[in-house]
């Protein structure tokens, strides 16, 4: 049953990363009704290193786009590549700074009450943004200033909060800020590279929990299936935004925030 588990949690995250619905309430919410309390499956570990699987299906996706150093790009096309690249590591430090000084301090908010609630207030400010006819200044990575990805950077601090979704909170405040939908979910996905990495790789250096042979299986096919199911999600999202705006995203996340609510309350 762990390995069942597992693959459930893999496409859970999967898609849940990319999409602005929040993976940790997802996961929290998935490990409940599968009751994998006390199991390897629940630990920092697990549902942080998991997402090594998210990040290179982004790298594999934009592996070109990301890669500076690709022969057949125009030295002008390989500056464009540096410039985004600086512009990302400018929006990663609030995001740093936060996850350092606060991520123990929030672990202590990962209960269901913090977690519906800002599930259903960002889903409402989905909704709120976009009611209104917004003009896009940033159409392309290019066009986006060092302040305005400093800015983005700022919002995606906001995701300390369990809940609130870090692609949520950077998709939102991007659009806020003038980026088109298609630029701050591709930034979006970028930010996600440095930021996830790092935060994978501090729980695998600072957690005391020593992986036994099946549980380093069970990681290992948890990054698999996430790393597939990513690639799938990433790409419906581009596609989706081409045409539409994140107004489904903000009823869905209103709608699971109250599931969750009446979960935890009757079940």
């Amino acid at each position: 049953m762990e390995w069942i588990k597992t693959i459930l949690l893999g496409i859970i995250e999967g898609i849940s990363e990319w999409l602005p619905i929040s993976s940790t309430g997802h996961m929290i919410l998935a490990n409940e009704l599968m009751k994998t309390k006390d199991s390897f499956l629940t630990t920092d570990v697990f549902l942080y290193v998991i997402q090594l699987g998210a990040i290179l299906a982004i790298v594999t996706l934009y592996f070109h786009k990301l890669n500076p150093f690709a022969p057949s790009k125009s030295k002008a096309e390989k500056r464009a590549t540096w410039s985004m690249w600086f512009k990302v590591a400018v929006a990663c430090l609030p995001a740093v700074v936060t996850g350092l000084l606060l991520n123990d301090f929030m672990e202590n908010f990962e209960n269901p009450w913090v977690i519906s609630t800002t599930l259903i207030l960002y889903g409402i400010a989905f909704l709120f943004i976009e009611r209104k006819n917004r003009t896009a200044l940033v159409t392309d990575m290019n066009s986006m200033t060092y302040k305005t990805a400093l800015l983005i950077g700022l919002f995606q601090a906001l995701s300390v909060v369990p809940g609130t979704s870090r692609s949520g909170a950077t998709i939102l405040g991007a659009i806020l800020l003038g980026t088109s939908r298609s630029v701050a979910a591709e930034f979006s996905f970028f930010l996600a590279i440095p930021v996830m990495f790092g935060a994978s790789l501090l729980k695998l250096v600072t957690n005391d929990y020593v992986m036994n042979g099946a549980e380093w299986g069970l990681l290992l096919l948890g990054m698999a299936v996430a790393y597939l199911v990513s690639i799938a999600a990433v790409r419906f999202l581009t596609d989706y935004v081409k045409n539409h705006d994140f107004k489904a995203f903000g009823w869905y996340r209103i709608v699971l925030g109250v599931l969750v609510i009446l979960f935890f309350l009757f079940v």
